[in-house]
């Protein structure tokens, strides 16, 4: 049985369920509510916000931008998902969406696992978070002839079992197995160090895929 959690609009990683500051959380917990960000942790204060006129979740730093990377993380974890969005970010901003994640730093709110990665070149790309590195690389031309700059981009990511696919803005950038993803983990929205950049997250619709 398949459920899907909607969310309008929404301004977005990857923890093993027995990974280091990995959390259960309330497993009837809509994915997001909508009103806040009931349901995910992070530095909410410093650099993540509820945009209720646009609600939508932001990510912003401040002017002199970030030292570190840092993630809004889901204190559910997930298995087989579908994932769908809009995204935008200041030119000079990377961002991404970890999958089946953990926290490996509390303090920072750094994590461990498979990003679904945006910004610059890496746009639509498959990138292991202090996992090891470059898993998938986008194709360079389907990039350059479909990215929006500057605007919003609809990504789309699925994750079942050790598939990952990847679209940008209807385009497949990334589709196979990847062998070393884990079976569950957080899901987590990431603003990166340098900067400063803002990134706005929106049109959130998410679905869990029961197996």
């Amino acid at each position: 049985m398949q459920r899907w959690n909607w969310v309008v609009c929404f301004a977005v990683m990857f923890s093993l369920s027995d990974g280091p500051a990995a959390r259960s959380g309330d497993k009837d917990q809509a994915f997001l509510n909508g009103k806040d960000l009931s349901g995910w942790e992070g530095l909410v204060d410093q650099y993540w916000k509820w945009d209720a006129s646009q609600k939508a979740i932001v990510g912003s730093t401040k002017p002199d931008g970030l030292k570190f990377n840092t993630f809004l993380c889901s204190t559910r974890t997930f298995g087989d998902f579908e994932l769908q969005f809009q995204v935008k970010m200041t030119k000079t901003g990377n961002s991404g969406v970890q999958i089946r994640s953990y926290i490996h730093d509390l303090k920072k709110f750094a994590v461990t696992g498979p990003q679904c990665d945006m910004g610059g070149p890496y746009w639509g790309s498959l990138y292991g978070e202090n996992f090891g590195g470059m898993m998938k690389a986008a194709p360079a031309d389907v990039v350059k002839k479909v990215l929006k700059e500057e605007d919003f981009n609809d990504y789309y990511i699925k994750a079942v079992g050790k598939h990952i696919t990847i679209k940008l803005n209807g385009e497949t950038t990334v589709d196979g197995d990847f062998p070393k993803a884990p079976e569950t983990g957080i899901i987590a929205f990431q603003l990166h160090s340098g900067g400063p950049m803002e990134v706005i997250f929106k049109n959130i619709q998410f679905k869990e895929i029961k197996k």
